[in-house]
């Protein structure tokens, strides 16, 4: 590009590449409309013209500039890969890029070969790219660049270095740049960012937090008007939020008392409130989980369920805490428990939560949120008055009218999905119906209930109707039995509840397969965080509403004495709110225009399904012009901030947000801390880039880059005496054969970094066969633990030993764990486990079991096992396989590969003889031996088809 080599000036220099671009047709209007900030500009400034690492704040964004970037290069000429990208980063790139030359890592190899002749933008997977940069599939010279978004989850051992690390062997040319918007995750671990910075070949890092003076300059000069409304809560709310807090003071006391030397430092009261606290705890404890004692890891589990009900306090109703705390009031949670639930506080707790749905007569009468009523406020009275004080200072009539009657677009921002349903469900049917079907969904009892909630019909508290979260869903019948509806809606919650779980689960488990097994600690970490978010996942993350006014619109006289129409503020001030859709799968353009109604918009400050972007895309999409915060959130303010310099309005048409939050209290103190923990986290890698040493060869496209030096193993042969010498040394590059399924895992890139070549091939027998006799089946303890308790391993076990001379049986620890098979690693065999071990190694005396405390130990064993043996053979091996795979679907041949007598070396003889199984069975030994041309395995083979089971 030009870019590379003038050096105009930055804006004058982008204006005409972006014409460039859209005269050949590589970028469109929609990706021009949003112009690039003064500060997006300098961000790409500085990537065209190095390979670095660019780190933005909370908010600020680099999507933009990807965007463009991505532009660029998305003609047939260049190619470019995109790594390490979500799903719904792929779906938002390519929608907006539009579908010419962008390729999605296709299903079978010989599509992706064909997308990758075919050049452009190609998102694809780590661990699927490595696999063809090893197979040699794509072409490495071709490649124009590599794009790396989330940096900070980069590792040394990670598919994405690995890929980064071949791509450099082979093309000293091309560019790598990276992405990440979390500067809090390069401050796990010591040096982190260099760690990264070095594992991606970057010489450069830059850094543009919010505090940046061009940042700072350009989203101060178009400012959104901002309304802060600081509610005071209830006080049983006060009450609650001191006793958990004091609950999690003596937690944090107890921890520091069994843990006196400060392993964990990231555990105080202040942390424990705030919303990165789970990722904070599990990225401290990776690495010390072992040598934390049973009860510290209990107060662990216990100061995560503490979190989940102070944000039940402060962002739910009184019903959904009282039902939340009732969850740990149970005499089964009282034995798994560090022992908070037998404190003065915890019951205290109980009885405040109780206390906020319960009267002093014992009626049902729960008390609404403090802040139903500021944001009824909001709506009644601030935005209509808003509208009007505008209209009066537009001299000009039209201008006048056109205002008055444009569609009015408000814009909720809440915590979670909860929240969403709990204001949509407020806000259509008022405080009291929605609190009473609350309570009647969550069990509460309501058979005595005070004078404002007994004008519901007594028929409607065995059968209720509650107004579906889905408004296309049809009502059931009145017809239909009360205790039936009742029922099916709570099978239907409980649905929700189940499948929210499970895919909890999913997200939490680890791609190796069997790694997911937790002990009983982490069992109980991993259920508190289903709690916390399996719940959320029950309600959607957005809902639309629209303001009905019943009768005709009301008329005014102006000051002018003419008449002017204000049906959306009148609409505003006593209309009904009126659920229409959600915003999941909807044309939200299309609603809008097929209605002038004014609309209200809930939604999540980030999505479940696609994160925090979805709210720049919500913000560009609908252009509110009044935004509330029901909850803080530092991301989402900022967020806003953006747009509104996207946006460029005058004053009185900026944006107006109104931030109702509870001063004084957990919610504000959280919104604090996190933007604390940013600001100390770009103070720190300030410091770092100020003290980085960059290595001349740090980029990898010198020949003699330290980390792209492969040792070399002497071949045997050079080193025999007498009349084997030979006269010059060779040297031979080891090889090692790995099945392609295990490059979900670290191993196979800690094998290739100790300069050993790695072939992927799918496998069925072992997972990395190292010479032509030895073969390695890899395990992890759980995965062990499973398949042997399951029979599993046995068929492995077999069909390795009569393949190989030397197999062996690797079972390799999680490096977070302490290495010895006690305790709790023994729960997860089966009663008679040692047993069936040493039954294990009694059946196939030639299988070696060997153990390992790591990955980084297992590759340095593979290695010296490796070494002086003869190289494998993937030919061979693969011809080996073809055989079995063409046929592979025919169950009888699945059979007939498990035979005693029948190994890799005779299978092909055997399925180009014999026709049908039938066939075998009816031949004697000698026959068999003829065909198996051995006479030991025809008589295996013949006994085990002959001798009575």
């Amino acid at each position: 590009m030009s870019l590379y080599e003038t050096g105009t000036d930055v804006k004058s220099a982008f204006t005409c590449t972006a014409e460039q671009l859209e005269e050949a047709g590589c970028i469109g209007e929609e990706d021009m409309s949003p112009s690039l900030l003064c500060y997006e500009q300098h961000m790409l400034s500085e990537l065209l013209h190095s390979e670095g690492l660019l780190v933005c704040g909370k908010g600020v964004g680099y999507e933009k500039v990807l965007l463009t970037l991505l532009a660029m290069f998305r003609d047939a000429t260049t190619m470019v890969l995109v790594v390490n990208c979500t799903e719904p980063e792929k779906k938002s790139y390519i929608s907006r890029l539009g579908i010419r030359n962008i390729q999605v890592s296709s299903i079978t190899p010989a599509e992706r070969a064909h997308a990758y002749g075919r050049g452009g933008v190609q998102f694809i997977d780590a661990s699927v790219l490595v696999t063809d940069l090893l197979l040699n599939r794509v072409p490495v010279e071709l490649i124009t660049g590599v794009i790396v978004v989330r940096a900070n989850k980069i590792k040394h051992a990670c598919s994405v270095a690995f890929a980064l690390r071949l791509y450099r062997q082979k093309n000293k040319v091309g560019f790598i740049k990276a992405f990440s918007k979390n500067a809090e995750g390069f401050t796990y671990g010591h040096g982190h960012v260099e760690d990264v910075m070095r594992n991606s070949f970057l010489t450069e890092l830059f850094l543009w937090p919010r505090s940046h003076a061009t940042v700072k300059e350009e989203l101060t000069s178009w400012q959104p008007i901002v309304v802060e409304m600081q509610i005071p809560m209830s006080q049983n709310m006060i009450l609650l939020q001191t006793y958990i807090l004091d609950l999690m003071k003596d937690l944090v006391r107890n921890i520091q008392s069994l843990n006196p030397n400060g392993e964990l430092r990231e555990v105080t009261v202040e942390n424990c409130i705030s919303k990165k606290f789970p990722k904070t705890l599990q990225a401290e404890l990776d690495a010390i989980w072992y040598q934390l004692c049973e009860q510290t890891k209990r107060i662990v589990v216990d100061l995560r369920v503490l979190r989940t009900l102070m944000v039940s306090t402060l962002h739910h109703d009184a019903v959904a805490c009282y039902t939340a705390t009732r969850r740990f009031r149970s005499t089964e949670y009282v034995f798994k428990n560090s022992g908070w639930t037998l404190l003065d506080s915890a019951d205290k707790v109980f009885k405040t939560a109780k206390d906020r749905v319960y009267n002093k007569d014992d009626e049902f009468d729960p008390e609404h949120c403090p802040k139903w009523e500021a944001l009824t406020k909001v709506l009644r009275q601030d935005i209509p008055t808003d509208i009007k004080e505008t209209a009066k200072n537009i001299r000009s009539k039209d201008e006048r009218l056109k205002h008055l009657h444009q569609q009015v677009k408000i814009l909720i921002l809440c915590q979670d999905g909860n929240a969403c349903y709990q204001l949509a469900q407020y806000l259509t049917q008022g405080p009291h119906r929605y609190l009473f079907y609350k309570a009647l969904q969550n069990d509460v009892d309501v058979s005595k209930a005070a004078e404002s909630y007994r004008r519901f019909p007594t028929e409607h508290r065995s059968g209720y109707t509650v107004k579906s979260v889905e408004p296309k869903q049809q009502a059931v019948p009145e017809a239909s039995a009360g205790s039936s509806r009742r029922s099916l809606f709570r099978e239907k919650i409980s649905k929700r509840h189940t499948d929210a779980a499970k895919k909890a689960e999913e997200d939490l488990k680890d791609q190796d397969e069997g790694e997911s097994s937790m002990f009983k600690m982490e069992a109980d970490l991993l259920e508190s965080t289903q709690q916390e978010q399996g719940d959320n996942r029950c309600f959607k993350d957005s809902y639309i509403l629209t303001i009905s006014q019943k009768g005709a619109a009301e008329r005014t006289n102006s000051d002018a004495g003419e008449e002017d129409y204000q049906c959306n503020v009148t609409q505003m001030e006593c209309g009904e709110f009126e659920l229409v859709s959600t915003m999941e799968n909807e044309d939200i353009t299309k609603i809008m225009t097929d209605s002038n109604k004014p609309m209200v918009f809930i939604r999540t400050f980030k999505s479940e399904i696609n994160g925090t972007d979805s709210l720049d895309r919500t913000l560009e999409t609908i252009k509110p012009r009044y935004i509330v915060m029901y909850h803080s959130h530092v991301t989402a303010l900022r967020q806003i901030e953006v747009y509104a310099a996207r946006q460029q309005r005058h004053e009185l048409d900026r944006a107006r947000v109104f931030v109702i939050i509870h001063s004084g209290t957990a919610e504000e103190q959280s919104y604090l801390t996190a933007v604390r923990r940013e600001k100390q986290a770009f103070e720190l890698l300030v410091d770092t880039k100020q003290n980085m040493v960059v290595p001349e060869h740090r980029d990898g496209k010198s020949e003699d880059a330290i980390i792209m030096l492969q040792k070399k193993q002497e071949d045997p042969t050079s080193q025999a005496g007498g009349d084997q010498a030979v006269a010059t040394e060779s040297f031979i590059t080891p090889r090692i054969i790995v099945d392609k399924r295990e490059f979900r895992s670290d191993l196979p890139c800690l094998i290739h970094r100790r300069g050993i070549e790695v072939v992927p091939m799918t496998i069925t027998v072992g997972d990395y066969i190292l010479s032509p006799g030895i073969c390695v089946e890899r395990k992890s303890v759980p995965d062990f633990a499973k398949s042997l308790k399951s029979g599993r391993l046995y068929h492995q076990c077999d069909r390795m030993t009569r393949c190989y001379a030397k197999p062996i049986l690797l079972i390799e620890f999680d490096p977070k764990y302490l290495f010895y098979l006690q305790g709790n690693f023994l729960k997860q065999f089966s009663p008679n486990g040692k047993h069936d071990i040493m039954w294990l190694t009694h059946r196939f005396q030639k299988l070696r079991l060997v153990w390992s405390p790591s990955p980084h130990a297992t590759a340095q064993l593979l290695e010296t096992v490796k070494k002086g043996r003869q190289e494998p053979d993937p030919e061979r091996l693969e011809s080996d396989a073809d055989v079995v795979d063409e046929s592979f679907k025919d169950r009888n041949v699945n059979f007939l590969k498990n035979l005693p007598g029948i190994d890799s070396g005779n299978i092909a003889k055997v399925m180009a003889k014999i026709k049908k199984l039938k066939e075998l069975c009816r031949m004697n030994q000698k026959q068999l031996e003829g065909l198996l041309g051995n006479e030991t395995k025809a008589r295996v083979l013949w006994e085990s088809l002959h001798e009575e089971i």
